[in-house]
């Protein structure tokens, strides 16, 4: 069947995702192949001291995505969609999105990034023995009722973005459990959230008298493959406002951003796990077994059919390379030399591994931003070297190559070495591992550990909920999620994998040791700015 008749007859399959900076869909046939895509590009507001987007934001977006999505079909196969089989939404994780009985949001989007649920993150990690970061839904709940703020009493359901907009679509208040695990705790032996930990928050804010129980106005989580409603004539006409798509698609249970890269790398398995670096940076290791104690640097979430996950997630990465390569592109202009910026960044990339395996002694911080994961609330960049330093462009562009993943490589440390957890394979996937064998190998090397980069990584989220949406309807009889991947969308797939250099193991450890040393001058930096 061509793609054209795919479509036509009904049987494409839709996967939208919500990004902070992108909306993307992409139009799927059973197989995973690419259809069509769409997008439309978004900011988050500053707003009131809250990162915001608001519902107009959200549903402008999700239409002109859509639309951009048929136009796409439309150039390509001369054809319109007018049903599809069946539908995912994701989106990015944690947050709050509070509605009343009627529906009403109560206040304003709370977005992942804000940082100002830092009292109830404590208090609440305390109390349940359990790392409960900031971004989390639950501790931007447990901040509302800490200040006092009046909108708590009249709470009836609340929510991630992508619980939104499945809700508004289907009339089902439910969550992937991946998703539903930035929510709060889940009990990776039932797939629901931690009971111990619900009785517990009732008993914390007893003194309060809501009217409400948590369990009563948590999403219900349900694991991938789980039938998740059906959209509606209302959703149908919500999403595509030609009216020309009809009810009746089958729904998968929204999940978040992180989920949806497990799926796309096939990093679902135990043991495996995922390296997103861009702007900012996160790994995942699908665990074998739970931690031994609380590390505020490691998050404990789920795959998207449930199993525990440790994930290190750092505010930055690689602003501050691009912010050297822009410069040396400056430098070439003046000297009269117009630079492509993808040639520049390769030729710099490739640089780097002519670079001393400890970067000769160079040292960075990359902190545009603040950094939890090493307790920095706000960031500076720096550059040091000393006199006896080996100041070179190939040890200048390793050590900026080292710094994007030095956070992330004290967080997995945590892992790796102190609770011995094992990772057979890691997926990277984002602009750092764009240069063929450069990111790779020093990811790598930084967790000593096998990176594949897989040719399908790059269709990134929107891509991941459409196979979970495909997963849905395609599934054999207990066919696991796993086993979905693995016999039906990355069998035979093309992957480049790269083993950890002992050398290198050893000059990035080097290095870190100078990079723990250098945070009470970066510390001190932070102060200066």
């Amino acid at each position: 069947m061509s793609a054209k008749e795919i479509i036509e007859s009904g049987k494409s399959i839709l996967g939208i995702e919500f990004g902070s900076t992108r909306i993307k869909s992409v139009l799927i046939d059973e197989k995973g192949s690419v259809l069509a895509s769409g997008g439309h590009g978004w900011e988050n507001r500053f707003e009131n001291g809250v990162w915001t987007y608001t519902l107009s934001d959200i549903w402008t977006g999700l239409q002109d995505c859509y639309q951009d999505l048929l136009k796409d079909v439309k150039e390509k196969y001369d054809t319109e969609i007018t049903q599809i089989a069946s539908i995912g939404f994701s989106a990015m994780m944690h947050g709050y999105l509070a509605f009343d009985k009627d529906g009403e949001l109560l206040v304003p989007f709370r977005t992942w990034r804000n940082t100002i649920t830092e009292e109830a993150s404590v208090k609440l990690t305390e109390a349940f023995s359990y790392n409960i970061p900031q971004r989390w839904s639950i501790s931007h709940l447990y901040q509302a009722i800490l200040n006092k703020e009046d909108h708590v009493k009249d709470i009836a359901f609340f929510t991630t973005l992508a619980g939104y907009v499945h809700w508004k679509l289907t009339g089902e208040k439910v969550l992937g459990v991946g998703d539903a695990s930035g929510m709060f705790p889940i009990d990776t032996k039932t797939g629901d959230y931690d009971q111990k930990m619900i009785a517990g928050f009732d008993e914390l804010v007893a003194g309060e008298g809501f009217s409400w129980k948590l369990k009563d106005i948590l999403p219900k989580s349900i694991p991938a493959g789980a039938d998740a409603g059906v959209l509606t004539a209302e959703g149908a006409a919500l999403l595509d406002v030609s009216g020309k798509l009809q009810a009746g698609s089958k729904m998968c249970p929204p999940e978040g951003d992180a989920g949806t890269g497990m799926v796309a790398t096939n990093s679902v398995s135990v043991r495996t796990g995922n390296i997103s670096a861009g702007t900012s940076v996160f790994a995942m290791v699908v665990l074998e077994k739970e931690l031994s104690r609380v590390y505020p640097q490691i998050d404990l979430v789920t795959t998207p059919d449930g199993a525990l996950v440790g994930m290190v997630h750092c505010n930055n990465c690689t602003s501050e390379i691009n912010a050297w390569v822009n410069l040396f592109r400056e430098f070439a202009k003046a000297n009269g030399h117009e630079t492509d910026m993808n040639t520049l960044f390769t030729m710099l990339y490739s640089k780097a591994m002519e670079g001393d395996p400890d970067c000769g002694g160079l040292l960075s911080y990359n902190y545009f931003s603040g950094e939890p994961v090493t307790g920095f609330d706000r960031g500076a960049i720096t550059f040091v070297r000393s006199q006896e330093s080996k100041f070179t462009l190939a040890n200048f562009m390793r050590m900026h190559l080292y710094s994007a993943l030095a956070t992330l490589k004290s967080g997995m440390d945590l892992m790796i070495k102190e609770e011995g957890v094992k990772v057979d394979e890691m997926l990277g996937h984002g602009g750092y591992f764009k240069t063929p064998g450069v990111g790779q190998q020093i990811a790598a090397d930084a967790i000593n550990a096998p990176v594949s980069v897989m040719e399908t990584a790059g269709e990134g989220g929107a891509w991941g909920i459409a196979i979970l949406a495909a997963y849905l309807i395609h599934k054999e009889a207990g066919e696991t999620l796993p086993e979905y991947l693995n016999n039906k969308i990355f069998a035979g797939q093309k992957a480049s994998r790269l083993s950890p250099i002992p050398e290198n193991v050893a000059g990035f450890e080097k290095f870190m040791e100078q990079y723990m040393k250098g945070l009470a001058m970066e510390k001190e930096a932070t102060t200066l700015f």
